[in-house]
């Protein structure tokens, strides 16, 4: 039987969905003070929709992007919640027309600077974390 998207998990179902054990939400519980399950009587984890949202994003940002923890940490503080959650559908985040940098003048150097140099490490973490893999294997 399967649930509702819009049905609250257990630790366990989130685990099963998630491809992760149990100890590690928890885990993550700890070191991401922005995941917060419903705790019921006794201490049992409900996961709410929007709870298994940022599940994958940490989950695709530490194992896929190979952002470390203090990297979820940073992208959460500077970027918010819409960051953790876009990571699994790649979504850029909307920004306002106020804040879109103006295009530098020719003379100047193009440099990254904001969510691009953010994203840039980002992606550069990953090939790093990529060909440790790969140096691994051989």
């Amino acid at each position: 039987m399967t649930k509702s998207p819009d049905a609250f998990r257990t630790i366990s179902e989130a685990s099963d969905e998630l491809g992760v054990p149990q100890h590690v939400l928890r885990f993550w519980e700890t070191k991401f003070t922005f995941i917060k399950p419903m705790k019921r009587a006794g201490g049992r984890r409900l996961y709410r929709p929007a709870d298994m949202d940022l599940l994958r994003g940490v989950k695709a940002l530490l194992h896929d992007e190979g952002v470390t923890i203090r990297g979820v940490q940073k992208l959460y503080r500077e970027q918010g919640q819409a960051r953790i959650v876009g990571a699994v559908t790649g979504a850029a985040l909307a920004v306002s027309p106020a804040l879109q940098p103006t295009a530098p003048p020719p003379s100047a150097p193009l440099a990254p600077s904001g969510p691009d140099k953010a994203r840039l490490r980002a992606v550069l973490a990953a090939v790093e974390a990529a060909k440790r893999r790969l140096d691994a294997a051989l």
